[in-house]
C-alpha cells in the first residue's frame, strides 16, 4: 500500500450561482476584540470569498471559529476575537452557499477508493473494531509526511508512563517523525521524573512498583529541573539523561507545553499565559499537515480547534490536514466528535501500545524498504 494525496475539488466559480452572487461585504472592528454585527465565523472547511466581481480568494491559513479579515490588495487573514483591532474590515454575512460572497466548501477532497471520502470520525467504534488497516494507513502517511509535510504530535502524560512507550516515541523523535509537540505540564514532569528515578507517579516506569515515597518522585523532578534553570540547563549537566523531552530539545523539535489550573511546579518551560500558550500552539498547528493526539481531550480538542480541514502549500496546491485521535475511552473520541471541531480519524486503544506497536512498524517497514 503506498500513500496516494487526495485530489482537491476546487469550486467551479464560473457556474451561474458563483458568477451571479453579489460580493462579500467587510464591516469595520470598532472596538478591540470585538467583531461587527452579522460577522461570519470560519470553519474547518476551505471557504471562499467573492472580494471583487469575478474574485473568489480563499485565506492561505484558517482555523476554526474566527473571523476573515481583508487587507492590501484583497489579501485575506484569520483572526480570533481577541486580536482585533479598530479599522480591521471583517468579513460579514451567515450563509455559506455564496449568496453573500462567501462559499463554504464542504466536500474539497476526491479520496482514493479505500478512503472514506470526508475524514471525520467514525460511527460506533468501540474497543473491539479493527484497527489493522489503520495503521497501515498511517506507516504510509507518516512516511509521506516526514519527507514532505510537518508532523504535529499532541501528547498526554501516559505517553511518559510506561518504559518501551517512553523509548518507542524518542524512537519516533530520532527517526524524523516528530516536527513539533505540544503538551502540558504533566508530559514533561513525569518523563523527567522516568529520567531521574525511573518512576511515574511514583511507580517504577517498567515493572509498576510502587516506591517509597514514590508521590515524591514528580515533585522532587520538577524541584532539581527548577533548581538547574532549565530542561536545557538540566540535560547539559547530564541531570536528565534520557526522555522524550531530551531528545525533543536535543533535536531543535519545538515544544509547547501549556500550563493549568492544576499544574504541580511547574517546570520552568511550561507557559502560564493561556492565550501565550495559545498562540505559541498556533505558530506550531498552522504548519502542520498531520496531527496526532494521544491520550489528551482537552489538549486535543484545543488543537482540533487551530487546524483547518485543508492547507495550502507555498505553489497554491490545496491539501488535507491529517488528524488522528488516540484514545482508550470511547467517550474522549466521541466528546471530539459531538464538537464537530475537527476532521479525523480515531483509534481505540491504550495509547502506550499504540505507541509502541507504531514504532516498530515503522522500523519493520523502513528495514524491508
Amino acid at each position: 500500500m503506498s500513500f496516494v494525496l487526495p485530489q482537491y475539488n476546487a469550486p467551479d466559480f464560473s457556474h451561474p450561482s458563483f458568477s451571479e452572487a453579489g460580493t462579500v461585504v467587510f464591516r469595520e472592528v470598532e472596538q478591540k476584540g470585538v467583531a461587527p454585527d452579522n460577522y461570519h465565523a470560519t470553519s474547518i472547511f476551505p471557504e471562499y470569498y467573492h472580494v471583487r466581481k469575478g474574485i473568489w480568494k480563499l485565506p492561505k491559513e484558517s482555523r476554526m471559529d474566527a473571523v476573515v479579515v481583508a487587507g492590501p490588495d484583497d489579501a485575506l487573514s484569520v483572526k480570533v476575537f481577541r486580536n482585533l483591532e479598530p479599522g480591521d474590515r471583517v468579513a460579514c454575512g451567515r450563509s455559506e452557499n455564496g449568496e453573500e460572497g462567501i462559499y463554504v466548501h464542504t466536500r474539497p477532497f476526491v479520496f482514493p477508493a479505500h478512503v472514506p471520502e470526508k475524514f471525520a470520525f467514525r460511527t460506533h467504534l468501540s474497543r473491539e473494531t479493527s484497527f489493522s488497516i489503520d495503521y497501515d494507513e498511517l506507516y504510509d502517511l507518516l512516511d509521506y509526511e516526514r519527507e514532505n509535510g510537518f508532523i504535529v504530535w499532541v501528547l498526554g502524560p501516559a505517553v511518559s508512563f510506561d518504559h518501551d512507550a517512553r523509548e518507542a516515541f524518542v524512537g519516533l523523535i530520532r527517526a524524523g517523525y516528530v516536527q513539533a509537540l505540544l503538551a502540558g505540564n504533566a508530559l514533561a514532569t513525569h518523563d523527567v521524573e522516568g529520567a531521574l528515578f525511573g518512576t511515574a507517579l511514583g511507580q517504577e516506569i517498567y515493572e509498576k512498583k510502587t516506591v517509597p515515597l514514590g508521590h515524591y518522585k514528580h515533585l522532587d523532578a520538577i524541584n532539581a529541573v527548577r533548581a538547574a534553570g532549565s530542561m536545557e540547563s538540566s540535560i547539559k549537566r547530564g541531570l536528565v539523561a534520557n526522555g522524550i523531552m531530551r531528545a525533543a530539545i536535543e533535536k531543535g523539535i519545538p515544544a509547547v507545553l501549556a500550563g493549568s489550573i492544576r499544574d504541580d511546579g511547574p517546570l520552568p518551560e511550561v507557559v502560564g499565559d493561556v492565550y501565550r500558550a495559545q498562540d505559541l500552539m498556533r505558530e506550531q498547528t498552522r504548519k502542520a499537515t498531520a496531527v496526532i493526539a494521544l491520550a489528551t481531550q482537552l489538549h486535543a480538542i484545543a488543537t482540533g480547534n487551530m487546524v483547518p480541514s485543508y492547507k495550502v502549500l507555498d505553489d497554491g496546491t490545496v491539501r488535507p490536514v491529517y488528524f488522528y485521535s488516540v484514545d482508550m475511552s470511547e467517550f474522549a473520541v466521541g466528546k471530539l466528535a459531538n464538537r464537530g471541531s475537527l476532521t479525523a480519524r480515531s483509534i481505540l486503544t491504550n495509547v502506550q501500545d499504540f505507541i509502541v506497536i507504531l514504532e516498530r512498524g515503522l522500523k519493520k517497514r523502513a528495514r524491508s524498504a
